[in-house]
C-alpha cells in the first residue's frame, strides 16, 4: 500500500501537508535555526485573520484570509522570491457570516494548486477556481449549503479530474466531488450514519458538536485501488473517489470533531478521532460492505476490517500525525510529543516539548519540526532517541502548518508570512 497518490512534483507544496499529503519533504539543507534576525529571507504582513496553510507552485505562494467579522473573504498570491504580495483578491462578500469558534477563522481551509490553477474554499461561504497566472475567477460555487457550527476547517484535495470536499456540519454531513474544470457536481454522498445530540425529551436536536468534523480527506492506494479515506462525525469512511460509493466504515462513538488528516502506511491507516475521549486508531482496511465498531470486541472469523491497535495517551486533537519509516510521531495539543512503533503501537518515548499546538508537524532530512501557537518551533531528530536539535522563536504564533519551497521553510504566523532559509 502506497503512502498516498503522489500527483504533484516534489519541488512544489501544492496542498495541505505537501505533495503526498503526509507532511514529508524531500528537500535538502532546510534551516534548523532561525529567528526574527537569523536565516530570515523575508517577512510579509498579512491582513485580516486566516489559518489556512501556505501552498506553493511555480514560485508563487497562495493563502487565504478574511476580515475578523467574516464579511469579506480573500485569496492572496505572494512572490516566493521577494515576499511581495502579487495579488490580493476579494473573492466573496458574505452578508450573514456563520459563527466561528475562537480557535478557528473564516479562512481556515487550505487551497490546493495544480499547474495554472488554484482551488480555494471557505466552506459554505464559497468555493472558487482561479487562473493562478492572472487571478481570473474561472468558476465559483456558492450554493453548497452546510451549517459549519464552529466554522469550516476541512481542506480540498484533487484526484484525477475531481475536487473533493467535506461538508460535515450540524445540520447535514456529506462529501462532494466537483468537476475541477467546470465546478459542476459530479457526485455527492450523504454520510451513512448521523449522530445527533438528544434533547431532554429524547428527540434529535438540529445542532451539536457531535455532528461536526473538520478533517481533510486523503486518497491512498490500497490493494492497488485508490480509496478516499474520509473522517466525518464519529466515523471513518472509505469511498471510491470517482463515484462516492461507500466501501467500508469504522464507527467511533466516544469522540467527535475529528480535525487531522489521515495517514496510510505499512498496510494500515492511522487516524485520530478528535475531542472528548480521543483515540489514535491503526486500522487494517476492509472489504466492500464491512462495518466495524472501533470500541467493540475484535471480530473473529473472516472479517478483514480491524482495529490493529489503539492508544488514548496524549492523542492529538488538531495536529496531524507524522509517519517516518517504521515510527509514528505526534504532538498533542498541550505540547507532549510521542513516538510509537507504527505496526504495533508500542511506545518508544514520550516527552514534553511545551506550548500549545494546532499546526501539523513537518518531516525532512530525518528531522521533525513542531510549530506552537506561541511562535516556538522545535526541531528534533525523527528517531528512537528523543533529541532536541534546536528551538526557534518568531514574534507571533502558528495556527497554520508549514510549507517547503526549494531550501526554505514557508511559515505563516497569525499576522505574517515568512521565508526562512540558511
Amino acid at each position: 500500500m502506497a503512502l498516498a497518490l503522489a500527483q504533484f512534483a516534489q519541488a512544489d507544496w501544492p496542498q495541505f501537508r505537501g505533495p503526498t499529503g503526509d507532511g514529508h519533504s524531500n528537500a535538502r539543507n532546510l534551516p534548523v535555526t532561525w529567528s526574527e534576525t537569523e536565516n530570515l529571507r523575508w517577512k510579509t504582513a498579512i491582513h485580516g485573520r486566516g489559518w489556512s496553510s501556505p501552498v506553493v507552485s511555480g514560485g508563487q505562494i497562495w493563502i487565504t484570509t478574511a476580515t475578523e467579522d467574516g464579511h469579506r473573504l480573500y485569496a492572496l498570491a505572494i512572490d516566493a522570491a521577494s515576499g511581495a504580495v502579487v495579488r490580493d483578491l476579494e473573492l466573496f462578500q458574505v452578508e450573514n457570516p456563520q459563527f466561528v469558534h475562537r480557535f478557528n477563522s473564516h479562512a481556515s481551509p487550505t487551497p490546493v494548486l495544480e499547474p495554472g490553477r488554484v482551488y480555494i474554499t471557505f466552506g459554505a461561504a464559497g468555493t472558487a477556481c482561479l487562473d493562478s497566472a492572472t487571478g481570473e475567477v474561472l468558476w465559483e460555487r456558492r450554493d453548497i449549503e452546510c451549517n459549519h457550527y464552529r466554522g469550516a476547517g476541512s481542506s480540498p484535495v484533487i484526484h484525477e479530474g475531481l475536487l473533493l470536499l467535506h461538508f460535515d456540519g450540524s445540520d447535514r454531513q456529506f462529501v462532494v466531488a466537483l468537476d475541477k474544470q467546470t465546478g459542476r457536481t459530479v457526485w455527492q454522498r450523504e454520510r451513512s450514519i448521523d449522530f445527533r445530540d438528544l434533547d431532554a425529551s429524547g428527540q434529535p436536536e438540529a445542532e451539536g458538536d457531535l455532528r461536526k468534523a473538520f478533517a481533510t480527506p486523503h486518497v491512498a492506494l490500497i490493494d492497488q485501488r485508490p480509496l478516499l479515506i474520509s473522517q466525518g462525525a464519529k466515523a471513518v469512511y472509505a469511498y471510491d473517489p470517482l463515484t462516492g460509493n461507500e466501501i467500508w466504515r469504522v464507527e467511533e462513538r466516544t469522540s467527535h470533531s475529528a480535525s487531522s488528516r489521515p495517514l496510510a502506511g505499512h498496510g494500515l491507516i492511522f487516524v485520530t478521532t478528535g475531542w472528548s475521549i480521543g483515540q489514535l486508531l491503526a486500522l487494517r482496511p476492509g472489504r466492500p460492505g464491512e462495518v466495524l465498531d472501533a470500541n467493540a470486541t475484535p471480530a473473529t472469523g473472516d472479517t478483514r476490517l480491524q482495529v490493529v491497535w489503539k492508544s488514548r495517551r496524549n492523542v492529538p486533537r488538531k495536529p496531524s500525525l507524522q509517519l517516518h519509516g517504521d515510527l509514528l510521531f505526534g504532538i498533542d495539543d498541550g505540547g507532549i510529543a510521542s513516538c510509537l512503533e507504527a505496526q504495533t503501537g508500542r511506545e518508544i518515548w514520550r516527552e514534553r516539548v511545551g506550548g500549545n499546538y494546532s499546526a501539523s508537524p513537518l518531516c525532512a532530512e530525518d528531522r521533525l519540526y513542531f510549530f506552537s501557537e506561541e511562535g516556538k518551533a522545535t526541531v528534533i531528530e525523527a528517531a528512537r532517541q528523543f533529541r532536541v536539535l534546536a528551538e526557534n522563536q518568531l514574534d507571533d504564533g502558528f495556527m497554520a502548518s508549514p510549507a517547503v519551497f526549494e531550501r526554505s521553510l514557508i511559515l505563516r504566523t497569525r499576522t505574517h508570512l515568512y521565508r526562512v532559509e540558511r
